[in-house]
C-alpha cells in the first residue's frame, strides 16, 4: 500500500453501484486494488449522486447512514461506517466557496450508499475523516467551477471523489442480475464518454444531451453522471486524459471509473 501523501491527491469519478455490489468479488477487489495503489489520503470530500441539494450542502459530523434504497437483504441496514472528526475538512470547503455559491452545513445527514458502499471497500477500516457534499445542480460548467475551487485541497492530502454510475437507465434493463447483458444504449453512450475522456474533450463529454448516443435512455434523470464535472473541475488540467482504472458492466451499467491528476 502507498502511504506516500506528499504529492498532489488525484481525483477520481466512481460508479458506486447499489449495496450488492458489497458481495461482488470482481468490482469490489478492482476498487479495493485502485485504493492500495493510491496515496493514502488525509480526507475524502465525496460527492454522490444521490444528494441534490440546493444550496450546496455539507453531511453532518458522525451522523448516522443513510440506508437510501429499499428491496435490500436486511444485512445492508444493519451496516456502519463510522469515520472520525470530519469538521475541519467541511470549515475549509466552506471557506473555500464565494458568496454566489453559499454553504449549509446539514444538521443531521450522514452518507448515502452513493458514497458510504464504496468507501467501505476502498477504506473499510473507516479510519478517514469524510465530509460528503451535495450537487446545487446538474449544469456541468456551474459543478466545474465548485471543483475548480476545491483543487487545492489535493495538495493537502483531500481525496475527491465524484460517486456515480456512468450509464444509469434503470427504467429500461430488463434483468438486475450483476452479470445481465449490457443493453445497446449503455454500450454506446459508455463506448462514445470513454473515447471522449481518452481525448480529454472536456466540451463533448458536457455536451451529452446533443451528442452522446443511447440518450435518454442511459440517463433519463442526470444525477449519476453529473459528478464528473465536480471531478473534472478539479483536475489540474481538465483537458489532460486521465486514467480509466475500471471498465466493463454490472447489472448491464457501465461501471467506467476515472482517475485524473
Amino acid at each position: 500500500m502507498s502511504t506516500d501523501t506528499t504529492g498532489r491527491m488525484p481525483a477520481l469519478y466512481i460508479g458506486h453501484g447499489a449495496p450488492p455490489l458489497l458481495d461482488d468479488p470482481l468490482w469490489s477487489s478492482q476498487l479495493a486494488t485502485w485504493a492500495r495503489d493510491l496515496p493514502r489520503p488525509k480526507a475524502i470530500l465525496i460527492v454522490s449522486a444521490h444528494w441534490e441539494s440546493a444550496p450546496l450542502s455539507l453531511s453532518a459530523n458522525h451522523a448516522p447512514l443513510v440506508y437510501d434504497f429499499g428491496g435490500f437483504a436486511p444485512k445492508y441496514y444493519q451496516m456502519t461506517y463510522e469515520t472520525p472528526d470530519n469538521s475541519d475538512l467541511a470549515a475549509r470547503i466552506t471557506a473555500m466557496m464565494p458568496k454566489t455559491e453559499p454553504v449549509h452545513q446539514h444538521a443531521s445527514r450522514g452518507l448515502d450508499h452513493g458514497a458510504w458502499v464504496p468507501l467501505k471497500i476502498m477504506y473499510p477500516k473507516a479510519d478517514i475523516p469524510v465530509v460528503q457534499m451535495s450537487m446545487p445542480t446538474h449544469d456541468p460548467g456551474r459543478l466545474m467551477e465548485i471543483g475548480r475551487r476545491l483543487q487545492s485541497l489535493r495538495d493537502e492530502g483531500v481525496l475527491i471523489i465524484g460517486s456515480g454510475f456512468l450509464t444509469h437507465g434503470l427504467p429500461f434493463l430488463k434483468s438486475f442480475q450483476i452479470d445481465a447483458q449490457a443493453p445497446g444504449w449503455s454500450k454506446d453512450f459508455d463506448a462514445w464518454a470513454g473515447e471522449a475522456m481518452a481525448r480529454g474533450d472536456v466540451d463533448e463529454l458536457a455536451s451529452y444531451r446533443d451528442k452522446a448516443p443511447g440518450m435518454p435512455y442511459a440517463h433519463p434523470t442526470v444525477e449519476h453522471y453529473s459528478p464528473l464535472f465536480v471531478t473534472l473541475g478539479a483536475a489540474t488540467d481538465p483537458t489532460a486524459p486521465g486514467d480509466q482504472v475500471i471498465d466493463g458492466f454490472w447489472m448491464g451499467l457501465s461501471k467506467r471509473s476515472l482517475q485524473i491528476g
